[in-house]
């Protein structure tokens, strides 16, 4: 059996304490609008995306999620937009755990941060 994986991933979720803060922060530092949504006891912050071309994802707080700055990091996409999310990041309450760090021409740069939950998540750019 073969199975199609254009996108390996499709949906992450960042786990949050105070659900409130994590999405001001995000919306901070990326200068988006998120949408809630609530399952059950789950309740999210969705990140703008369009399901035909991108990977979707959220900041959620509910039973069973714990923030953690160990273990599996998600990047997300920082575009061309790199360094001014990075100058956004302490005044939005979060810290760099890792600066900007170049990668092999024509793969852009990477930095790790920390969010307001205690989340290390890693950003990506391509200038």
């Amino acid at each position: 059996m073969t199975s199609s994986m254009d996108k390996v991933i499709n949906w992450f979720e960042i786990p949050a304490l105070d659900l409130g803060r994590a999405r001001a922060f995000y919306e901070t530092i990326f200068g988006v609008t998120m949408r809630d949504h609530i399952d059950g006891p789950v309740a999210m912050a969705v990140f703008p995306y369009n399901r035909e071309t991108s990977t979707g994802g959220c900041v959620l707080h509910g039973p069973g999620y714990k923030p953690s700055p160990d273990g599996s990091v998600v990047y997300l996409n920082a575009a061309s937009d790199l360094d001014t999310i990075l100058n956004r990041v302490a005044a939005a309450g979060g810290s760099i755990a890792r600066p900007r760090t170049e990668l092999a021409p024509g793969m852009g740069a990477f930095a790790h941060i920390m969010d307001t939950e205690g989340n290390r998540v890693g950003l990506h750019g391509l200038s």
